[in-house]
């Protein structure tokens, strides 16, 4: 299992389950920060169109594009068909945001062999390592 370091500075193209139009949001304002700081972020929200300028998606199998990693931000109730639908589509890891903890996610993504972080703030370790793909 990569760190979640590793995981990020591996990453080039996040999936964001669970984005958000409202910019008072965490769903809206990590996955914004990490646009701007390089990352190619997919929003993926069955409700809207678009998201910080970026085209959404209704699930992860819509997305017609290689992802490295997918940003949950959803229930930990929810992380578990997430984790499952992400191993179904061959994406090599998956995060569950700051607060969202699922032993059964976390079990299904080990087993499957996908790196796994859950309960931390993609945003915040991109900070503290100092990580950005701006050139």
């Amino acid at each position: 299992m990569r760190s979640a370091r590793q995981i990020l500075a591996d990453a080039k193209v996040i999936a964001v389950v669970g984005a958000s139009r409202d910019p008072a949001k965490p769903a809206h304002s990590v996955p914004l920060h990490m646009l701007r700081h390089g990352w190619h972020v997919i929003p993926v929200n069955p409700f809207v169109d678009e998201v910080f300028g970026q085209r959404a998606y209704r699930t992860l199998a819509d997305i017609r594009e290689s992802v490295d990693l997918v940003d949950i931000f959803r229930p930990a109730a929810d992380a578990v068909e997430i984790v499952r639908q992400a191993i179904s589509i061959k994406i090599p890891a998956v995060w569950l945001q700051s607060g969202i903890v699922s032993a059964e996610a976390r079990r299904i993504a080990t087993d499957a062999g996908v790196d796994y972080v859950e309960d931390r703030c993609v945003m915040v370790e991109r900070a503290a390592a100092g990580l950005t793909r701006l050139a």
